[in-house]
């Protein structure tokens, strides 16, 4: 993993109750492992499909959390900091503080469309919300299926707002042997946007290094 390019830069990431728990998880690792600042928030639904999905106990204290995902990712103190749902002194709730990118992954359909109306209610709600009025890159991953006219309008709403709608839908030119692999292809993009190096996998039009 080439760090350099990502040693300055801060992400704000949100984990919400849709299905996809592994690629959230899958991000915050390689964002991690990259030397990256990552600003942390989850919602209660996302600690339930978290343990359905990996068996993976997420604290709802935000200091236990953050001491349990940094000893398992192996991180330098201050190097991901935690925040509740209603940590409002969080530096990610107010724009003269922005993060250089936020991502939510996965996304919901409700936290995509409180996004979409401006309802800043939780902490994920407003930092996204900071995000789009201070002109910084907003990456939101709805896993849904199929989408409804609502949803739809939602994500185009957004988009025309100058959020970037990130379906986690894996291509399979790559070859994956497994479901790390399908994984890995939708993380790829996601740090691709963000700005993050990675060698998760070759590029099109070159040739592959993996065995």
């Amino acid at each position: 993993m080439n760090s350099r390019a990502s040693t300055s830069k801060t992400v704000t990431l949100a984990f919400t109750g849709a299905s996809g728990m592994p690629y959230g998880m899958r991000l915050l690792e390689l964002l991690l492992a990259a030397g990256t600042r990552v600003y942390l928030m989850y919602s209660q639904a996302a600690q339930i499909v978290a343990h359905q999905e990996m068996e993976l106990v997420l604290p709802s204290r935000a200091r236990e959390a953050e001491e349990l995902l940094r000893r398992r990712f192996s991180t330098e103190q201050g190097q991901l900091r935690v925040f509740g749902r209603e940590d409002w002194l969080a530096p990610v709730a107010s724009g003269s503080n922005p993060a250089d990118a936020m991502v939510v992954c996965p996304c919901t359909m409700g936290t995509l469309a409180a996004i979409a109306a401006g309802m800043s209610q939780k902490l994920i709600e407003r930092s996204a919300d900071v995000m789009l009025k201070e002109n910084r890159k907003l990456i939101l991953v709805p896993r849904e299926t199929p989408f409804s006219a609502i949803h739809l309008e939602n994500m185009l709403k957004l988009a025309r707002s100058g959020a970037i709608i990130l379906p986690p839908n894996p291509g399979f030119y790559h070859h994956p042997r497994d479901i790390h692999g399908m994984v890995d292809f939708v993380v790829a993009r996601i740090l691709d946007h963000v700005g993050v190096a990675h060698t998760l996998m070759p590029r099109w039009g070159e040739e592959s290094t993996v065995d």
